[in-house]
């Protein structure tokens, strides 16, 4: 934990912290989530500050497990690369960002069951409408990796051929959206909300590197050419196609 980056450090403490006080009040039959999780802004139990909370929140051990492990993986090279700074912002942006286009889900999820029941029985079922987890965020910074370093080699569990940075972002991206579409019997993975950090974490991006706040669209993964800086001299500097962007 020493050599950990100071904001993925506190990131990785905040959450399992959290998550194990949530579990010890549970014993006592106190729920976080019906507070601090993420519900539907017209169901009744919406606060506003829930579009920031509910990436604090955790399900069980598994849940938190793979969302920390991601962050663990990946949030360090990022905050070194951005600064501590530039790392929490993007952080912060992607997850709050996947909170909204989860709510716009729910919203058109809404709209059209009330064609089809009553009034009174869609808005119960809204208010029973929440999410929490810090996957929005995660899947926001997995795709800043692919975008910054989109040929580092990666490994997927169980596949011993290497595969590049963007191609397993690329994969992950379709695998959420072909789920987010098939209405799968028990699934309640919120796939838009990572679809949604991943979106906004590339706006951020596109944002920071055009500069003077315009977002010029550009779905390609640059080339390496004369604005690259290797200064720093990290592990990962020979694959690094963007411009870098600092605080």
């Amino acid at each position: 934990m020493n050599n950990l980056p100071d904001i993925t450090k506190k990131l990785l403490l905040a959450n399992f912290v959290i998550w194990l006080l949530d579990t010890a009040l549970q014993r006592y039959g106190v729920s976080l989530v019906s507070l601090f999780g993420l519900h539907y802004v017209t169901g009744g139990q919406f606060h506003i500050w829930q579009p920031l909370t509910y990436m604090f929140m955790h399900a069980n051990f598994r849940h938190i497990f793979f969302n920390m492990f991601a962050l663990l993986m990946f949030g360090p090279v990022l905050e070194r690369e951005w600064g501590s700074k530039r790392f929490l912002t993007y952080y912060i942006v992607c997850g709050i960002g996947a909170a909204v286009v989860q709510e716009c889900v729910w919203a058109i999820q809404v709209h059209s069951m009330l064609a089809s029941y009553n009034e009174m029985y869609v808005m119960s079922y809204a208010s029973q409408m929440v999410t929490i987890g810090a996957s929005g965020a995660v899947f926001g910074i997995l795709f800043a990796f692919g975008w910054l370093f989109p040929d580092v080699p990666m490994y997927i569990m169980f596949v011993p051929i290497p595969i590049r940075a963007r191609v397993m972002v690329i994969i992950y991206a379709a695998i959420e959206l072909l789920e987010g579409f098939s209405h799968i019997a028990g699934d309640n993975v919120a796939h838009f909300a990572h679809l949604g950090g991943m979106l906004f974490g590339w706006l951020l991006l596109l944002w920071w590197r055009n500069g003077e706040g315009k977002i010029k669209l550009n779905f390609h993964f640059r080339k390496r050419d004369d604005d690259v800086d290797d200064s720093k001299g990290n592990d990962f500097s020979k694959y690094h196609y963007q411009k870098r962007v600092d605080d």
